[in-house]
């Protein structure tokens, strides 16, 4: 669950509103709007981490079929060396601020001031549209945001695979679980339509339909609607992977949007034995679904995640190794007593805690706020959070290196899989009452 907004009062939002107005010196009624990228007179301290592996980072977007059936998710690859290339937005155009706005239950207009504010001047540490790199044959995998987020939330997670040579597709799901998506609708040739920097339709005659993330209704029961998306979630990882997989075979794909990236140069680069799913939270939850319905996934990763929305009886299906990495303070007995359900006398279960984490240790606003905001908006633990990210990035790739049979040194970080280090806690915190198991 990406829910920072579930956790934090207007009023307290408004109050860092006020106080980001009088810091940045925005005083005045004449300034009616705050542009993005005006920020980073307050915050270049702060940023999202590159990755740290041997291999420079190209992200870009893909989308395939433009109705709200197709497949759309931001793939990170090693690219080839390419000084002063353009690195794309964070967050990519105001509608995703607006989505945002809407899940926290916010005004739109006072949102968007403070995001562009605090987040608005954020870049992604890869290069936009990059050369790939066809050095290798690179093993693939497959990230599912949690509820609330969307595909550039996890730049930071996502850029360190791709560093250390994996190809790395960032789905963004159309569930309704996301806080914002878009995909297009066939209209009248439109040459004036609204269009944004980073992706544009190919075709003229494509109008942009926004979706947003559906809130409950009054009275309705949670549970139908979120087994629902999970399913529809990781059909739409499944979606991505054969598209990676058709791509691998040379098969010509159409991308919706204009790119200059060309897709052909993945062709044979990408080592399809060697395949796994990764997710945060709702995400998290999309793994362990992803790997009952699809057995190409040899392994997942499952970050803090958020159990519930998942039918038990798919358990016994699950026939994948599986690394749960939670923070410390948001995980509790129950949802705990279901990732225990899944554990195995055959099939490597492991699972660790990051001590001083929290649940938005994982995506990047956990970078991108200083301490006293990033502790009030719940984004931010008492860990430094680029000790957390390294505990977690080490962990994972060592256990891909140990499940996916890489021939790399990854192995160096075995012990992290085994909770051996002073920040980390071997299983949970969380007491688990013995009659429970």
């Amino acid at each position: 669950m990406f829910n920072f907004g579930r956790l934090v009062q207007e009023p307290v939002v408004k109050k860092i509103y006020e106080w980001s107005r009088l810091v940045s010196g925005l005083k005045g009624s004449h300034q009616s709007s705050v542009e993005m990228g005006n920020a980073s007179c307050h915050n270049n301290h702060l940023g999202i981490p590159a990755g740290k592996g041997p291999h420079q980072v190209g992200c870009a977007d893909l989308m395939v079929g433009h109705t709200v059936q197709g497949t759309f998710f931001r793939l990170y690859y090693p690219c080839q060396t390419s000084e002063g290339s353009e690195k794309p937005d964070w967050i990519p155009c105001r509608e995703y601020f607006n989505g945002l706005a809407d899940f926290m239950k916010m005004s739109r207009t006072l949102s968007e001031r403070i995001f562009n504010y605090l987040f608005g001047s954020y870049k992604i540490p890869a290069a936009w549209n990059a050369s790939f790199k066809p050095d290798d044959k690179y093993p693939v995998v497959i990230f599912s945001h949690g509820l609330g987020a969307f595909r550039t939330l996890y730049s930071a997670i996502c850029a360190e695979l791709a560093s250390q040579g994996f190809v790395v597709a960032a789905v963004e799901h159309r569930d309704e679980s996301a806080s914002a998506t878009f995909y297009y609708n066939e209209a009248e040739q439109r040459p004036h339509a609204k269009t944004h920097q980073n992706f544009r339709p190919v075709s003229d005659n494509l109008e942009e339909e926004w979706m947003y993330y559906r809130a409950l209704k009054p009275g309705e029961l949670e549970f139908p609607l979120r087994n629902k998306q999970v399913k529809q979630r990781a059909d739409e990882c499944i979606r991505a992977l054969n598209l990676l997989i058709d791509i691998n075979a040379g098969k010509s794909v159409e991308n919706v949007l204009r790119s200059t990236f060309d897709w052909t140069t993945l062709e044979n680069c990408m080592d399809l034995c060697r395949i796994a799913i990764m997710g945060h939270s709702f995400g998290g939850a999309t793994v362990i679904e992803c790997l009952c319905k699809e057995v190409k996934f040899k392994c997942g990763i499952a970050l803090d995640t958020w159990m519930f929305p998942l039918d038990e009886e798919i358990f016994p299906s699950v026939k994948q190794p599986i690394f749960f990495i939670n923070s410390e303070k948001f995980q509790w007995a129950g949802n705990i007593i279901r990732m225990k359900k899944l554990d195995s006398a055959m099939i490597p279960r492991k699972m660790i805690t990051i001590k001083g984490t929290v649940h938005q240790s994982f995506p990047d606003f956990t970078f991108l706020t200083g301490n006293w905001i990033g502790k009030i908006l719940k984004l931010k633990g008492e860990i430094d959070p680029h000790v957390a990210m390294d505990l977690c990035n080490r962990s994972s790739l060592a256990f891909l290196q140990r499940h996916l049979s890489l021939e790399r040194d990854f192995n160096q970080w075995d012990p992290l899989i085994e909770g051996k280090d002073d920040n980390l806690i071997p299983g949970t915190n969380i007491t688990i009452p013995q009659s429970s198991m």
